[in-house]
């Protein structure tokens, strides 16, 4: 499996708070940028696979979501997230 509870512990303890920090914007914004990256490199290689197609879309929106809500509530956040992931906004 790409992601074991020690990845996820260690994404966790990375852009969290804490490595039990599961629930910050921060850390959920990071597991879904490690998640899209693993499904986009799946699709390179199986591009007829629609399933994992559609479900990287709404993995795509779910993290613009928490982007947003990141935004609005503390830009500082927001920007230190956006420079350590190194997405483009």
């Amino acid at each position: 499996m790409y992601l074991d509870k020690e990845k996820k512990t260690e994404i966790f303890t990375q852009y969290g708070q804490s490595a039990t920090d599961t629930g910050s914007a921060e850390s959920q914004i990071a597991l879904f940028t490690y998640r899209i990256k693993h499904l986009t490199e799946h699709l390179k290689k199986n591009h007829k696979d629609n399933v994992t197609a559609r479900s990287l879309t709404m993995m795509v929106g779910r993290r613009r979501k928490l982007l947003k809500y990141l935004y609005n509530k503390d830009i500082n956040r927001y920007r230190a997230i956006i420079k350590a992931l190194g997405l483009r906004k």
